[in-house]
């Protein structure tokens, strides 16, 4: 019973930290996750595209019909545009994540959106889709940032705190799995990574994940779909 209540105030003070981080500023929102009593989740991919690994997870949400978003970096883009091409065209969200990850701790916003701008328009010339949403890298961001990005019409999309997978320091596929299904709810986005490295706890994850939150009704839609059909 203490557990609970410790876990329930917890709860509260995250509500209202992201509550007054979101409102700080008008001109932009932050989007960790949604209430809904629709049966909807985003699961989200930072950091590719992955020559190897990307495709791989690709296939596995086909065979699932699941659509994911995809928070690519500028560089990788293009690197491997192929791959942003095959995202956009089988139905999944492409956004952005920065050119090359530089956290906002290190750089000043002004530089960062640089890189924002850069990134939006390298993944325009390869897919011909504009990102409407972002996230920053390492989940840094302030005032300064939220209003130049609101000023570009982004939308800052986060994650549910407690589906991040952590995936890129390779917990073991168990851990991963557990992470992600003894704790979901409607409206949940999830955080995997396809980075550069060694993904394959991330796709050996997904093909228990992605079967089992089905069997639960689960249906996984774009981020922005997920803002889009979920009550405000």
């Amino acid at each position: 019973m203490i557990k609970v209540l410790i876990g329930k105030i917890l709860l509260l003070i995250l509500v209202l930290v992201i509550t007054t981080a979101a409102s700080a500023n008008p001109n932009s929102e932050v989007v960790w996750n949604v209430i809904t009593d629709k049966k909807l989740i985003a699961i989200t991919f930072d950091d590719g595209p992955n020559p190897i690994y990307t495709p791989q997870i690709l296939d596995l949400l086909k065979a699932h019909q699941a659509k994911a978003t995809f928070f690519v970096l500028g560089k990788r883009v293009q690197m491997y545009p192929a791959l942003a091409i095959r995202e956009v065209n089988e139905g999944h969200e492409i956004a952005n994540h920065t050119f090359d990850h530089h956290y906002l701790k290190n750089v000043p916003p002004e530089k960062l959106i640089e890189e924002i701008r850069q990134t939006q328009d390298i993944i325009f010339d390869v897919t011909e889709q504009m990102p409407h949403v972002f996230r920053p890298p390492g989940g840094f961001y302030n005032d300064a940032l939220l209003q130049l990005t609101g000023e570009d019409k982004l939308t800052v999309v986060m994650w549910s705190w407690y589906q991040d997978t952590k995936d890129w320091k390779r917990p073991g596929v168990d851990k991963i799995v557990s992470t992600v299904l003894s704790n979901v709810h409607n409206g949940d986005i999830i955080l995997f990574h396809d980075l550069q490295g060694d993904c394959s706890q991330t796709v050996e994850a997904l093909r228990q994940i992605l079967p089992e939150l089905g069997r639960q009704g689960y249906q996984f839609v774009t981020v922005t779909d997920l803002i889009a059909r979920t009550k405000k």
